[in-house]
């Protein structure tokens, strides 16, 4: 029973769809940061160096790029709602998982052969069902704002009639 109860969750957060991603692949990991009250989005830019447990919800990629001559990896939760897209900008051919060589290498040694591929197909990861019940939730969204608007302009009119009430009152 708990086993089962443990599936269920573990499905339940995963996202429905999400890139293709192999090793070698060159990135674009657009990823949500709070600071404070404020939210942004950061793109991280780099090599994909391994990747692990591609079916499992705790599915996990880490991405290498060099920074000002130092070499930075950074991992990342594909499922997290944290991550909002990742993009395959390049993909290049590699014949292992773990490309720990490359953190040995810099300038021409670390460069690996690219290979052609549909960018298109790989990154296309609509999902219908998401948008619709996203499309759903914004005219929701409309509906509640046209009525509390409504409902002010209503409380602003009474306002204003008692304003009109007590002046006429004062004039006499």
């Amino acid at each position: 029973m708990s086993f089962e109860l443990i599936t269920k969750v573990n499905e339940a957060q995963k996202k429905a769809k999400v890139v293709d991603i192999r090793s070698g692949d060159t990135v674009r990991v657009h990823q949500k940061i709070k600071e404070g009250a404020k939210e942004r989005i950061q793109i991280f830019e780099g090599v994909v160096i391994r990747t692990d447990r591609k079916n499992s919800h705790t599915s996990r990629i880490t991405v290498r790029k060099i920074t000002s001559g130092v070499g930075v990896e950074k991992s990342f939760l594909i499922h997290s709602p944290l991550i909002e897209k990742i993009v395959v900008v390049r993909r290049a051919k590699v014949r292992r998982n773990f490309l720990s060589y490359l953190r040995d290498r810099s300038g021409k040694s670390a460069r690996l052969k690219n290979q052609n591929f549909d960018r298109d197909g790989v990154n296309d990861v609509r999902d219908e069902v998401a948008e619709a019940e996203e499309a759903r939730l914004k005219d929701l969204a409309k509906k509640e704002a046209a009525a509390k608007a409504a409902e002010k302009a209503k409380e602003e009119a009474e306002l204003e009639a008692k304003q009109a009430e007590v002046e006429a009152r004062h004039n006499q």
